[in-house]
């Protein structure tokens, strides 16, 4: 599994969003970039995580972030999820778990004893350059926008 670490270029990718356009990484050449990985739509977790986003996501703009998610769920799966929630940011599908890897947060989890193949939930800031930043593992999912904000406060 890759191990990525701040001051590394993020991987390059292209992935089909919510509106099977293809997003690439390289079009936010020049921006800030919160790269968000999560392991479903829909679920509790993910849900309380992505409200938070969009309850701050005029707080990350002003300070010059753009937000995008990435999970292996489908495009479909991604228009129910950002049209339920009112999502004012991207989603990325991944169903081919190839971002996923490339970043390293495609791994083992475990849950009730049973080891299994999963997101792990990941964050990543990038520089306007394409430099990660800052890499939050394990967000906590209410209170992530906030997280995020204090730590680009750190970045200049």
């Amino acid at each position: 599994m890759v191990e990525l670490e701040a001051g590394q270029k993020a991987p390059a990718f292209a992935g089909l969003d919510q509106s099977g356009k293809t997003l690439r990484l390289s079009a936010f050449k020049g921006k800030k970039v919160v790269l968000y990985f999560y392991p479903k739509d829909m679920t509790s977790t993910c849900t309380v995580q992505a409200c938070n986003l969009r309850d701050h996501h005029r707080d990350l703009i002003k300070k010059g972030w753009v937000v995008v998610g990435v999970s292996p769920d489908d495009v479909a799966s991604h228009q129910k999820f950002i049209s339920k929630n009112d999502l004012p940011f991207s989603l990325v599908a991944d169903t081919e778990q190839k971002i996923l890897q490339a970043y390293g947060v495609w791994g083992e989890k475990s849950m009730y004893g049973r080891k299994y193949m999963g997101v792990l939930r990941t964050t990543f800031l990038i520089d306007e350059k394409g430099v990660i930043r800052h890499i939050i593992r394990k967000p906590q999912a209410a209170k992530h926008a906030q997280e995020i904000l204090q730590l680009a406060a750190n970045m200049g």
